[in-house]
């Protein structure tokens, strides 16, 4: 996790009726997951925790919610373009997975990719630190 101060991200949906700003470190861990879902996706999300993402008023009414398996992931999507720009990951229930393709150009430097074993999640998750994302940092 990074300790660099934070920025707002601002990000979406192709079509633009799903609109959202995050706040986030210019540099971030993306995870690259081989999971059903995020690799028939090609999905590649860094976390945040959920009082750092803050969805654009009415984007909510183009958003609908797919689940599966234990029903704790939300895979939301434009119900217009298709696009997920965000969805709430099993790894961390308490934060926000950002696609980081969806983050408008400019105020991403850096991203750090990191492969999550979502195929075999309950081997993976307790040696991989992700579930810290979502966490709120400590004050220094």
């Amino acid at each position: 996790m990074s300790t660099e101060p934070e920025v707002v991200h601002s990000g979406g949906c192709h079509c633009r009726r799903v609109r959202w700003q995050v706040e986030a470190p210019a540099s971030v861990v993306a995870w690259i997951c081989n999971c059903s879902d995020c690799s028939m996706r090609g999905n590649t999300h860094f976390v945040v925790p959920k009082d750092k993402f803050a969805l654009q008023a009415g984007a909510g009414d183009f958003l609908t919610t797919y689940t599966f398996g234990t029903h704790t992931a939300k895979h939301t999507f434009c119900k217009v373009c298709g696009i997920t720009s965000f969805y709430i990951p099993r790894s961390n229930p308490d934060g926000v997975a950002v696609t980081a393709a969806c983050v408008g150009a400019g105020t991403l430097a850096h991203v750090e990719y990191r492969k999550a074993d979502g195929r075999n999640w309950e081997q993976w998750i307790e040696a991989s630190g992700i579930s810290e994302f979502s966490k709120p940092k400590a004050a220094e």
